[in-house]
């Protein structure tokens, strides 16, 4: 049984595949930002090499180690990670997606059975079947699988991982850095994310000249960047849309890119629970989402946002055009946008949901049998 003394805080360690940029990475920043610091010591560990926001948690004071190991399959990692947890005394391992806990669960198993939670943060589309299945064996290392929707509850029960080990705690925000704006007349409708095939850019694009011919003004701003920009940029010449389309590449401050903006778009094939969204939500804006994985928890079809089919570019014309323009009715769905992340999905809560967690995993040890 775990029995912390009074003076011994709960050592942490976050193990990520990679920390550059996304809603992923940008998560881990709120757990280093709204832990309880009188309870619970962090550390972070990310198994390629260091990114911005590895910057953005040591700002907030918790360490970051790199192990500089590309993608492709590294057994050494396992004994680096197994040394890792040993040397800082961590009481529990929290992994994030499946690369990280491919290796950090049978890592903490070598290094003295440390308990692991595991999240899975979106539906793991376009992995290989031998990844798939190397999940499925190592999740039984985990006390707990912490799903951010239900869709990827239901999922991961459907692969095998068993009902006990699933738990639901939804991803959550900041919504005092990100302050109620409104939709803003005549700006541009904005796309953030990492721009890969599964985020969807190419059907948006497909859909901005039903757009522009209803609307002349109409202009996009995509925040983000990826390998699939330069097909995206040539798709967007093709379509005899580049005039009207911006790529921002990478932002830091998504706050103002979603600030200038009259709507937000996500036109993913799939989602876990977006932050782009929440975020986008919080200010205030219309937003319409694609109707995959968790964005139907997210956004009520009509009253917080719209849903379309993916891989739609008719069906997502015709709601920007439902959205472009601040009026009453847009300004009302932003209204209630805000409200529904302010009750729903506070990061203060989703931390406090995974610390409590622990503490509940950790009274439990060692068994892993439960």
């Amino acid at each position: 049984m775990f029995a912390p003394r009074s003076s011994h805080k709960v050592r942490v360690t976050h193990v990520v595949g990679q920390l550059r940029t996304g809603g992923m990475e940008r998560l881990l920043v709120e757990f280093a930002r709204h832990a309880d610091r009188a309870r619970f010591d962090l550390r972070f560990v990310c198994l390629d090499t260091a990114g911005p926001v590895a910057d953005d948690i040591t700002a907030c004071g918790w360490p970051v180690e790199c192990l500089g190991a590309p993608e492709g399959l590294r057994p050494s990692l396992l004994f680096r990670l197994a040394r890792a947890f040993a040397r800082t005394g961590t009481d529990l391992v929290h992994t994030h997606n499946n690369r990280a806990h491919i290796y950090a669960g049978p890592a903490a198993a070598l290094s003295g059975l440390r308990p692991v939670i595991h999240t899975r943060h979106g539906q793991s589309v376009g992995t290989s079947r031998r990844h798939r299945l190397a999940f499925r064996f190592t999740a039984r290392l985990a006390r707990r699988v912490v799903c951010v929707s239900e869709d990827a509850q239901k999922l991961s029960a459907t692969e095998g991982v068993a009902e006990r080990r699933l738990a639901v705690i939804r991803n959550g925000i900041d919504t005092e850095r990100f302050a109620y704006s409104g939709p803003q007349p005549g700006g541009p409708v904005a796309m953030v994310g990492r721009l890969v095939p599964l985020k969807g850019a190419d059907t948006l694009l497909r859909a901005v000249p039903q757009v522009a011919r209803a609307r002349p003004d109409f202009r996009l701003e995509i925040a983000g960047d990826g390998p699939a920009r330069p097909e995206l940029e040539a798709l967007a010449r093709g379509l005899g849309v580049a005039d009207r389309v911006t790529f921002l590449g990478n932002v830091r401050d998504v706050p103002a890119v979603l600030g200038r903006a009259a709507a937000l778009v996500l036109p993913s094939l799939s989602e876990g629970i977006s932050l782009t969204l929440l975020e986008a939500m919080a200010r205030g804006l219309p937003v319409v989402a694609t109707n995959v994985g968790g964005n139907p928890e997210v956004v009520e079809h009509g009253a917080t946002g719209l849903l379309v089919p993916p891989a739609a570019p008719d069906a997502l014309a015709a709601a920007l055009l439902e959205v472009c323009d601040a009026t009453d009715a847009t300004r009302a769905i932003g209204l209630a946008g805000r409200a529904r992340v302010e009750s729903a999905f506070c990061v203060r809560r989703m931390v406090a949901e995974y610390e409590a967690l622990y503490l509940r995993v950790l009274r439990r040890a060692p068994a892993l049998s439960e």
